[in-house]
């Protein structure tokens, strides 16, 4: 009896009692003196283009692999397609809305969390994608301006950030070094992760960082690829937990917004 819009907060309600009061509890830190973790999950908060989106099942071809069912994919005949995407083929096809993070408690008051982001956020639409080089490496990225995208993001950081895990040493020494802005310094310090907030964008990542030759030849073939998918209309009415322990991201569960 229940309208379409109340029967999401409904389930998205369930889910967090679920995940909160029903499941066992998931202990996931264990730490060691030189800052360092062993055997820690990592869990991060994405965007993920719904599996009825044919940029879903594009998305997994080209990296080769479903986030969701965990199958491997064949990819498109693009030469060193394999090499190219290794690691965005780590993380799966998706849009970092919260950086993967490692838990300091349970991975279910994790998505008890996600639960309440989701529950207390509006579907949206996104505007079209396109290949765009975002410092040399190959991603989708909007055509526009999307600041509800924006918003979803800095909430997903803000409302997270209670889980998170002091970065180990070694992690945020090679954030470091990659060479910060002081602004990046300074989100790296308060939410452990530099490129929040006003220095995010919304992305897919498709490969590794490119040369020059390597781009001139991918940006086609992605282009190919991917086809009238990257224009279609489509509305952002999920948000994903995806979570990694000694191996490849994969979606734990996906949470409707509103």
């Amino acid at each position: 009896f229940f309208e379409k819009k109340n029967q999401k907060t409904f389930v998205n309600w369930l889910r967090a009692l679920h995940v909160a009061f029903v499941r066992p509890p998931t202990p996931c830190l264990a730490s060691r003196w030189d800052g360092t973790y062993v055997g820690v999950m990592r869990a991060a908060i994405y965007w993920a283009p719904g599996r009825a989106d044919p940029l879903w099942k594009l998305g997994s071809a080209w990296l080769g692999r479903d986030a969701e069912s965990g199958v491997a994919v064949v990819p498109p005949d693009v030469p060193n397609i394999v090499e190219l995407t290794s690691t965005a083929r780590l993380y799966g096809f998706h849009c970092t809305l919260r950086s993967p993070m490692r838990l300091a408690g349970g991975l279910d008051e994790f998505c008890a969390t996600a639960a309440r982001v989701a529950q207390a956020s509006r579907p949206f639409s996104l505007p079209a994608l396109e290949p765009r080089d975002f410092g040399g490496f190959l991603a989708l990225g909007l055509t526009e301006p999307c600041p509800e995208v924006q918003a979803l993001a800095d909430l997903c950081v803000r409302e997270s950030d209670r889980h998170r895990a002091p970065p180990a040493l070694a992690e945020a020494a090679r954030r470091r070094a990659a060479g910060l802005s002081r602004r990046e310094e300074a989100m790296l310090r308060r939410w452990g992760y530099p490129y929040v907030m006003e220095e995010w964008f919304f992305h897919l990542t498709l490969t590794r960082r490119l040369n020059d030759v390597e781009r001139a030849s991918v940006i086609p073939a992605v282009e190919l690829h991917f086809g009238n998918a990257l224009a279609l209309p489509r509305l952002v009415e999920e948000i994903c937990v995806f979570t990694q322990k000694d191996g490849d991201f994969q979606i734990a569960e996906r949470f409707s917004l509103g």
